[in-house]
């Protein structure tokens, strides 16, 4: 039987092991091409922004026994013909919200009483608000600074923690790769892009981010005086790393996701629009893109990346390459499937101190040849015999 349990030890000791490393090229071919389809949506769908960014005049009619939307729709379709078309959506099962362009005192008055009529309600049911373009040019202005800052202070934190600031540039990476797919999927579906979902955006980043710094910290551990070390190469040590911190990956991200469906659900197809859809949809979508992004993405480009810019990683995987080759051509580390004994020498040839160096080889967790050289001892001057036993006289 399966046990996930037995499978997350496995990954930390390095007998089970899955290439995230290596395969980095294809992963990056996966992440790019989302990201590319995301903003070909961008482009072409384009967000569908609240009320609170483009502006205009709200109507509540609550207390309605049919709540269909097209009902208001079509009223302010007859009352303003030339006038943009209405948003209609339902809230719940007795609550509709009509969303107009800009109106006046006396076009708001008219209207409200058209939609108490069309829904049979009385005149009081209906509520109206106004929400001016300047507040919503000011709440963007707002959350593109809080976005930049952010990214700043993540840019410094991470540089300072890690002492490089490669780590840093992969963290942004998978930052950016998770936004760019967060706002592909709202324009997709068309939910409207309100403060909360800005909130939203925020949380996910800071999610994202709390993801990838658990596995650079795993990183770091495993990759510490890695340039002196010929036991592994900086590639295998950052990708045992992401093996290791796997399964809590996969873990909080199943446990975050979880609540944020149901709110999602409770929101989409309970409560209709409003604010709860609009924060679930990005929490959801980012949990889940946030994961994929730390496990795939980071570690392979933080790889890449450092590979390119530090020549001392490069000058470590040759050494490590060039043990293994030497323990090969040595018939240590050769046959398939099973380590390996070779004689090196004798030392001590004569004398009750001697013995035979043996050199053996076998794998550690992480797969790497490893060779241990231990003592067999000699008998009788190098001898291989077996000390002679003592006879002992009969007595007479």
């Amino acid at each position: 039987m399966f046990s996930f349990a037995e499978f997350g030890n496995d990954l930390y000791t390095g007998k089970k092991s899955f290439n995230f490393v290596g395969n980095f090229k294809r992963y990056a071919i996966i992440g790019t091409s989302l990201s590319i389809i995301s903003l070909v949506l961008l482009a072409t769908l384009q967000l569908n922004p609240g009320i609170e960014f483009r502006g205009g005049s709200e109507f509540r009619v609550v207390g309605t026994t049919t709540a269909d939307p097209g009902v208001g729709e079509q009223v302010v379709r007859d009352a303003f013909p030339d006038a943009e078309p209405p948003r209609g959506t339902a809230i719940g099962g007795d609550s509709v919200r009509i969303q107009t362009e800009r109106l006046n005192n006396q076009q708001t008055e008219s209207l409200r009483e058209d939609l108490a009529k069309a829904y049979d309600v009385d005149p009081s049911a209906v509520t109206s608000s106004y929400v001016g373009p300047s507040w919503g040019q000011d709440i963007t202005s707002k959350g593109l600074m809080s976005l930049v800052i952010f990214l700043v202070l993540v840019t410094v934190m991470i540089t300072i923690y890690f002492r490089t600031f490669d780590m840093a540039a992969a963290a942004l990476i998978a930052l950016v790769h998770d936004m760019i797919l967060t706002a592909g999927i709202y324009s997709l579906t068309g939910f409207e892009v309100t403060p909360g979902t800005l909130i939203g955006f925020l949380t996910i980043l800071a999610y994202s981010l709390y993801d990838t710094v658990v596995v650079f910290d795993k990183v770091r551990e495993n990759t510490d005086h890695i340039y002196s070390s010929t036991r592994r190469t900086f590639a295998e040590a950052v990708n045992l790393a992401v093996n290791q911190t796997l399964v809590r990956s996969i873990n909080t991200s199943i446990v975050a996701a979880m609540p944020v469906a149901s709110i999602l659900f409770i929101g989409a197809f309970l409560l209709g629009a409003g604010t709860l859809r609009d924060i679930s949809l990005s929490l959801f979508v980012g949990t889940l893109v946030g994961a994929f992004s730390s496990i795939f993405i980071a570690p392979g480009f933080f790889v890449w990346l450092h590979t390119k810019r530090d020549p001392r990683v490069r000058e470590q995987a040759e050494r490590v390459e060039r043990a293994r080759a030497k323990a090969v051509q040595s018939g240590v580390g050769a046959g398939a499937g099973g380590g390996a004994t070779a004689l090196v020498a004798g030392s001590g040839a004569s004398g009750s101190g001697g013995g035979t160096a043996l050199l053996t080889a076998d794998e550690d967790e992480s797969g790497t040849p490893t060779r241990t050289l231990r003592t067999a001892p000699t008998y009788g001057g190098g001898q291989r015999n077996q000390p002679k036993r003592r006879s002992r006289g009969k007595k007479r």
